[in-house]
């Protein structure tokens, strides 16, 4: 599993968009994101199946669009089929 972040920071409450790549052998693709205080959150947007792509990673391209209710630590989980990928971000306050 790969990210791509279209941000430099993450800052709670702006939309932010991640691209990610995957492998894996059915659909679907989830994704969602826990903060350090156990609050869980869902895509405002996507997740967006990508036909094309110039991001060269194995798998599919799905992207996704997230905004972050409060600072503090988020863990993102994306899922495809059997294959699950974590990644961790700082979200900073604006």
């Amino acid at each position: 599993m790969w990210a791509l972040l279209f941000f430099d920071e993450a800052y709670a409450n702006e939309d932010l968009k991640i691209v990610w790549r995957i492998t894996g052998t059915s659909l679907p693709f989830t994704a969602r994101a826990q903060h350090e205080d156990g609050e869980i959150i869902l895509p405002i947007w996507g997740p967006e199946f990508h036909v094309s792509s110039t991001w060269e990673r194995p798998g599919q391209e799905w992207g996704t669009g997230f905004n972050f209710s409060e600072p503090g630590c988020w863990t993102i989980t994306v899922t495809s089929g059997e294959t699950t990928g974590e990644i961790t971000l700082d979200v900073l306050n604006p």
